[in-house]
């Protein structure tokens, strides 16, 4: 599976910004995908993240009523709407998909093993 992230950029604070994740390969089998971002000198976190299957979604507290993740199932694609941005949302956004069993939607990196080449976000005035 290959996962390809699009869709960042440089906005001002209050602004808004569609991610797109492309999936291509042997998707078939494909279970959750999630939003992670990195800033600089920090850990990788988790954003948002999916089911494939069904669409329930889960949402970090830091971002839960302004991004929205969604997904098309016939364009293998999946989307984050980052709405009222901040500049504490200045991060590489990577996306992250999981073909295995999930009775969650995790959280932690080490559940997905595949990953896309990531998208910067940069917010600032």
């Amino acid at each position: 599976v290959q996962l390809q992230a699009s869709g960042g950029g440089l906005v001002q604070p209050g602004d808004s910004l569609r991610l797109s994740c492309a999936a291509s390969g042997r998707t078939f089998n494909t279970n959750l995908m999630a939003w992670f971002r990195q800033a600089p000198g920090k850990e990788r976190e988790f954003v948002a993240g999916i089911r494939w299957s069904g669409g329930s979604t889960y949402y970090a507290d830091s971002v839960k009523g302004r991004f929205t993740i969604s997904r098309d199932n016939a364009k293998n694609t999946m989307y984050l709407q980052m709405n009222s941005l901040k500049p504490e949302d200045t991060a590489v956004y990577y996306c992250a998909a999981r073909m295995g069993s999930a009775v969650v939607i995790f959280t932690t990196l080490a559940h997905y093993a595949y990953w896309g080449q990531g998208t910067q976000v940069t917010v600032s005035s």
